[in-house]
């Protein structure tokens, strides 16, 4: 079996209007159910909460899901780090980029697949990381 990491605009795009990204988002969310756990991130869960809706509501909306809730590491902590110290140093822009780098350090350190329909910067950075996005998957 496959663990996938779910990525917030995946998520995003489930709650969204009925759109091209949500058939995407949705055909892959079953597929990857269908081979293996699908794993939430303590950021992914975080950004979530930027929006307007409860815990509660955020629970329901995604509980066919039954997504694992997985610690994170402070190796996987030290891989972000890295990793965005690169990004930085090849001229990265500050804003927003840290929890790319924490979710996609998770997925590699513990040996996940990445689910996401934002998979530049993840391939760039995490080149070992298995990602499933539009473009690899459509």
């Amino acid at each position: 079996m496959t663990s996938t990491v779910v990525d917030t605009n995946v998520l995003i795009d489930i709650l969204g209007p009925d759109r091209p990204e949500r058939v995407w988002s949705l055909a892959a969310l079953k597929r990857c159910v269908e081979e293996g756990e699908l794993v939430l991130h303590s950021v992914v869960w975080s950004e979530l909460a930027s929006s307007p809706l409860s815990e509660l509501e955020l629970n329901l909306a995604f509980g066919w899901l039954r997504m694992r809730r997985e610690p994170f590491s402070y190796e996987a902590a030290f891989a972000a780090g890295k990793a965005h110290y690169a990004y930085r140093r090849a001229g990265g822009l500050r804003e927003r980029t840290l929890p790319d780098f924490l979710v996609g350090a998770h997925a590699c350190v513990r040996s996940h697949r990445l689910l996401t329909r934002d998979a530049a910067r993840y391939r760039t950075y995490f080149p070992a990381l298995d990602i499933i996005s539009p473009e690899i998957h459509p």
